[in-house]
């Protein structure tokens, strides 16, 4: 179902899309050379996984980034990074389901710089905060298979 305000994401096609982006990623960057992912709570964790699979990489994290406080959103100084690794990300690929505004790229990427970021989509305002992506999205509400 499709509308003028949301743009809905089925079950197949994210599985599809992630796969692609793994694809690219394989196609893009020496795997053999990655030494983990880490996956962005909530929305990279469902990605992560499926990639892990596609790249055969066993170690995967997870980084929780809070930007919200109910439904007002914190300037990047107030957001919270909760995650217990040691790493400037070197070897790392950081993964998430949507890039829409860029700011949660932009907090994590003063904790992890060395870090490669990937997202299945990304829309417009999003896009040059990102490495790497499978889609560029329009400026919409976009609704997942579990929203």
């Amino acid at each position: 179902m499709q509308d003028n305000k949301y743009l809905y994401i089925n079950w197949d096609d994210f599985h599809q899309d992630c796969k692609k982006l793994a694809q690219k990623l394989k196609n893009t960057y020496n795997i053999g050379n990655i030494k983990g992912l880490i996956a962005i709570s909530r929305g990279g964790l469902l990605p992560a996984g499926i990639i892990s699979y596609e790249l055969d990489i066993r170690n995967v994290e997870a980084v929780t980034v809070i930007t919200y406080d109910g439904e007002s959103q914190r300037n990047n100084k107030e957001a919270e990074i909760i995650s217990s690794l040691s790493t400037n990300g070197d070897g790392y690929i950081i993964i998430d389901d949507l890039v829409d505004s860029g700011n949660t790229v932009n907090i994590l990427r003063d904790k992890f710089p060395k870090a490669i970021y990937a997202t299945i989509y990304a829309k417009p305002k999003g896009l040059p905060t990102t490495d790497i992506y499978q889609k560029e999205m329009p400026d919409k509400w976009i609704m997942f298979p579990w929203d």
